[in-house]
């Protein structure tokens, strides 16, 4: 604000600066849309690796196209790219596509459709650690854990709550978008407000295991003493182990180390937990291939102590808990550790659940399986519902991604490899995809047809029947064959758009989203052969019409060898005829939008044009710089204009202001001519 001088002597003002640097945005963020093995349905999720793909998504499937082509986009120099799951296909009259369990009031189901979630996926509930008296608590709390046994990953969720008046509550902490689960969604029935009856966890409980603690008397005592006896002891005196037998496991029972003599010991009964957990499990991990336990401590109060849960492979609904560890001789220690009477009875023990598996012994309400579906995505699950965010319009939560790829619009049908799935409608998919790459400045690669394998199939396909002609689109030709990890390395035909998709990313990171992404330096990594080995006078037939094919040179391997949009047939003459130009084209509206939001609302006149041109014209110059225009100067490579010219007085009534940029494109030699003479001999 203006400084008002009062006093003699001197003032400091700080002056707001028309700086409003503008940045770049990535031009080579994959988006695959297609279904997966497993993963959230119609959910764009982030993927930085394909080790992320296969946390997320289950990995590689035989009958996942998006699963080989994400592996081949970061085989190709990809880097980042965004994943949509489409579920599969249902049909009959009453599918299940998504794995439930219900019990009391609340009904949990598989955020992931199929029916490799049927007892893959588990819900415990207990009570422990909680405070669940009227006055003092909430009778409502209990804890929840989700757990996957197909990787191994468990969700927690500590103190959660059936009353909806509490920000706790479960169906707000489960279902929250962005921090609840990732496996699974909950419903509660209507209840009234607070809930008339506590949260039920019967469930399958466990029964008391036989359990000892062999040679640890003199262990016991030492953690005894530096927990509650006023000393530290960092170090055991004697090897403690426990010896445990399980139902039904041959090895049992099972002698288990938790610390050897001389070994740092824990410090707290937390740590000791976390210490007995990791011991068995170590030895669990060998005899009872599966099994698992999870042990937890509450190291104060009425249910001070240690209980371990074991679960075991095969009985998926049973939980087997110990309420108690016997220590012989050392009834003291065992208090004060909590490691004997003072344990929580059985009552509080976790109660067991099992999405889409139901045995004679459950004591779930219902517990209903997914089933078979009918077959893969057909167009209907790929295109999507835009109200629903479904299929490729999942991708309208995302902020920004530049390449779009379906490699199942393109997908072989199961019966004959050379012929389109039925199920399929190119045109549909391609037809709704362009329009979201229109909206979003993001280019369409689209994948040639199984059955488009010789020239003449190619130059039909791209004339007649492809069914989008945009220049935010590029086709290419022909299928490309790469070995098959999941069968042996066998030779297996795949849709080429992941690794085109890698070979841009690559080029955009070393030489600009200006630079054709074809030529000797586009090579493709892993690609052993090609559907159709093109020479110099077919491909000569198919770049005309704009169609980029793929090459195989001597020495440099299999190539991309175009760089046309769908608009860049010779007989078209469209200034998007080139894929570099427009998609530098994409990356200066995208960068431009995002950067000038500054402008909104600030007083519409020559002040704020002179900043205009001022942060644009730096954002121009500092591309020019780096090659990105064509021409010697400045003046010849761009133009930034915001004046009263291009902004009236009309405008500027209707709130309007308008700002003119142009630029000089740097357009791929494509053809590159030599002329040679022959001199004859010169007169003296």
């Amino acid at each position: 604000m203006p400084i008002t001088p009062t006093y003699p002597g001197v003032y400091v003002q700080e002056l707001p600066s028309p700086v409003h640097a503008i940045t770049g945005v990535a031009t080579s963020i994959a988006a695959f849309v297609g279904y997966t093995a497993r993963g959230i349905d119609n959910r764009a999720e982030a993927i930085y690796s394909f080790s992320d793909f296969e946390r997320l998504f289950g990995g590689l499937a035989s009958n996942s196209e998006v699963g080989y082509a994400v592996q081949q986009f970061f085989q190709n120099g990809g880097s980042q790219a965004y994943v949509v799951r489409t579920p599969m296909h249902y049909g009959g009259a009453s599918p299940v596509p998504y794995a439930q369990v219900v019990f009391g009031d609340l009904t949990f189901s598989a955020l992931s459709s199929g029916q490799w979630a049927n007892g893959q996926l588990l819900i415990d509930v207990d009570v422990r650690g909680l405070d669940l008296t009227v006055a003092t608590g909430d009778p409502w709390a209990f804890n929840l854990t989700v757990s996957n046994l197909v990787d191994g990953t468990t969700e927690s969720f500590p103190s959660v709550t059936l009353d909806r008046n509490r920000q706790n509550f479960v169906g707000s902490v489960v279902n929250d978008p962005d921090n609840g689960s990732q496996l699974v969604g909950v419903s509660v029935a209507s209840l009234p407000n607070p809930p008339t009856t506590a949260v039920v966890a019967t469930g399958i409980l466990g029964t008391a295991l036989a359990s000892t603690v062999v040679g640890g008397t003199s262990y016991l005592e030492t953690v005894n003493a530096a927990l509650g006896g006023g000393s530290t002891v960092t170090t055991a005196n004697l090897d403690a182990s426990v010896s445990l037998s399980l139902p039904g496991v041959p090895a049992s029972p099972l002698t288990i180390k938790v610390i050897g003599k001389g070994v740092p010991i824990p410090q707290t009964v937390q740590g000791l937990a976390t210490q007995l957990q990791q011991g068995i499990n170590s030895a669990l991990s060998i005899a009872v291939p599966g099994a698992y336990v999870v042990a937890t401590a509450s190291p104060s109060g009425t249910g001070a102590g240690i209980r371990v849960n074991a679960f075991l492979p095969n009985q998926p609904d049973a939980v087997i808990g110990f309420p108690a560890l016997s220590v012989s001789g050392v009834s003291d220690a065992a208090a004060a550790l909590g490691l004997g009477a003072a344990n929580p009875p059985a009552s509080v023990n976790v109660a067991h659940y099992a999405l889409g598996t139901t045995t004679a012994s459950d004591a779930e309400t219902s517990s209903t399986p997914a089933t078979a579906p009918s077959g893969l995505p057909t167009s209907t699950e790929l295109v999507g519902d835009p109200a629903a965010f479904t299929g490729i319009y999942a991708l309208m939560k995302v902020d920004l991604f530049n390449l779009l790829c379906i490699p199942e619009a393109a997908r072989a049908s199961s019966s004959d490899p050379n012929a389109l799935d039925t199920t399929i409608d190119p045109v549909e998919i391609y037809s709704a995809a362009i329009a979201l790459c229109d909206l979003r400045r993001a280019l369409l690669l689209i994948d040639p047809p199984p059955n488009v394998n010789t020239v003449s199939g190619a130059v039909d396909w791209k004339s007649n029947t492809i069914g989008v002609v945009d220049a935010n689109g590029a086709a290419f030709f022909p299928r490309l064959r790469l070995a098959d990890p999941l069968n042996n390395g066998q030779l297996r035909t795949f849709a080429p758009s992941g690794i085109v998709a890698g070979v841009y990313s690559k080029t955009d990171g070393a030489r600009g989203v200006w630079k054709a992404p074809a030529g000797i330096e586009a090579t493709l990594v892993g690609v052993q052969t090609m559907t159709y080995q093109l020479d110099d006078a077919e491909n000569g037939t198919l770049n005309p019409l704009g169609l980029n094919c793929f090459r195989t040179f001597p020495l440099y391997g299999p190539i991309l060898w175009g760089a046309r949009t769908l608009v860049g047939a010779d007989a078209m003459t469209s200034q998007w005829k080139y894929v570099p130009v427009r998609r530098t084209a994409l990356f200066l509206e995208e960068s431009l939008y995002r950067g000038t939001k500054w402008v909104v609302f600030e007083p519409n006149d020559e002040p704020l044009w002179a900043a205009i041109r001022l942060n644009v014209g730096s954002f121009m110059q500092g591309l020019f710089q780096k090659g990105a225009f064509q021409g010697k100067t400045p003046d010849q490579a761009y133009f930034v204009k915001c004046d009263g010219e291009t902004t009236t007085q009309t405008d500027i009534d209707l709130g309007i202001v308008n700002i003119l940029v142009g630029f000089a494109p740097l357009k791929p030699a494509e053809f590159v001519v030599i002329s040679i003479e022959q001199l004859t001999g010169q007169g003296p």
